[in-house]
């Protein structure tokens, strides 16, 4: 498990199209007698374990996608390709290659079915769980799962080797804000004689962090972050136009239709105050990642059995991160947690979080968390198998 983490760390992938990411994990997968499909539009593998009983089947997850930042850990097996995996999805994919080979050895003692759905595209919006939805991952054993786990690593926040998730709602939804202010361009000598779009554009990002504190209700929180902001190619020329683009989460439908329609609005009254005009896209990337509350006590329970209740954190509040599992999560109902992977004699609430360039994380945690999944799994199927 260790070294097929360590060689997908060494080759990280991003976006949809991961070959050599995908071919490891076929290797790896390789004997398990599972049934094997790979994606048509993106490279995926969904395998399915056929349990010893005729019964439901329940769906694991796992990503496989890097993201776009240069690795500076200095670990002996560090990207150097300019790829990163800096979220933790190569412990992920290993992880879940360690269940399904556990389960395969134990599959006369299960009573149905398993889905094994590794997935490209999480990162960036690039959305691979709804392609591998369209695919037909969630049919992929004949019938839908009864259930669906997810399982993330965090190089911070979190203490090492604790398991951490809530009911309800536990991840915003994320959308996607960009906007382009356009007017006439200049001198920077004479600006009354062109349409500035530079201190509009500056006025709507300080305006936009104003209305959000005076339009919504602070227990229904929203959060809106400028991420990228660009205008102009020379310090004395008045550029045509300026363009930001920002990301929006929310956790509830009202705020978030209420974020489009505000957002919009305030965004073309200040460009006309100013003369200019202003072109707004507001795309909708991945919904609240919501669980359902007894699959949530279900694993709250196997998580106390197996590892022990002193590694189970129920969060008191949801987290501004989002994530494509949701698409699983509001088909088929299921829990998605996260898992304590800081360094060893690391303090999480200062380590290098997920995303940056210096995160690290610990492989020690990857037993606890491969035997979380296979006991779910088995754990699922059995109380389904009874209560049919």
């Amino acid at each position: 498990m260790v070294d097929l983490r360590r060689r997908l760390h060494a080759e990280p992938e991003v976006g949809l199209e991961l070959p050599r990411t995908r071919e490891k994990v076929l290797a790896a997968l390789r004997g398990l007698g599972l049934e094997i499909r790979t994606g048509e539009s993106l490279s995926s593998v969904t395998a399915v374990l056929r349990g010893g009983g005729r019964g439901p089947c329940v769906l694991l997850r796992g990503d496989m996608d890097a993201l776009p930042v240069t690795e500076r850990t200095g670990l002996d097996y560090a990207a150097t390709n300019g790829a990163m995996h800096a979220c933790g999805h190569d412990l992920h994919t290993a992880m879940l290659v360690a269940a399904a080979r556990l389960l395969a050895a134990r599959r006369d003692e299960l009573v149905g079915d398993v889905v094994f759905m590794f997935q490209p595209g999480e990162e960036s919006g690039w959305d691979g769980a709804s392609h591998m939805i369209e695919e037909g991952v969630l049919e992929a054993a004949g019938a839908p799962p009864v259930a669906a786990y997810g399982l993330h690593v965090a190089s911070g926040l979190y203490p090492r080797g604790t398991f951490v998730t809530r009911p309800g709602p536990w991840m915003a939804a994320s959308d996607r804000l960009t906007v382009t202010v356009r007017g006439a361009g200049g001198h920077g000598s004479s600006p009354y004689l062109a349409k500035d779009p530079i201190p509009a554009t500056c006025e709507i990002v300080t305006a936009l962090q104003t209305m959000l504190t005076r339009t919504f209700d602070p227990f229904d929180p929203v959060v809106l972050t400028v991420g990228s902001l660009h205008a102009g190619s020379r310090h004395n020329v008045i550029p045509e136009a300026a363009r930001f683009e920002a990301t929006v989460r929310s956790f509830s439908e009202q705020s978030r239709a209420r974020l489009r329609e505000t957002t919009t609005g305030l965004i073309h009254s200040i460009a006309e105050g100013y003369g200019l005009t202003a072109e707004v896209d507001y795309a909708e990337e991945y919904p609240v990642t919501a669980n359902d509350d007894a699959e949530t006590a279900f694993a709250e329970h196997v998580v106390a059995e197996v590892v022990g209740d002193e590694h189970f954190v129920r969060a008191e509040n949801p987290m501004m991160g989002s994530e494509d599992f949701s698409r699983v999560l509001e088909r088929v109902p299921g829990c998605f947690l996260w898992l304590g992977a800081c360094a060893e004699n690391t303090d999480p609430a200062s380590a290098a979080m997920n995303h940056s360039p210096l995160a690290v994380f610990d492989e020690a945690v990857m037993p606890e968390g491969v035997a979380l999944l296979v006991e779910l799994a088995e754990r699922r199927l059995a109380a389904a198998a009874g209560a049919a």
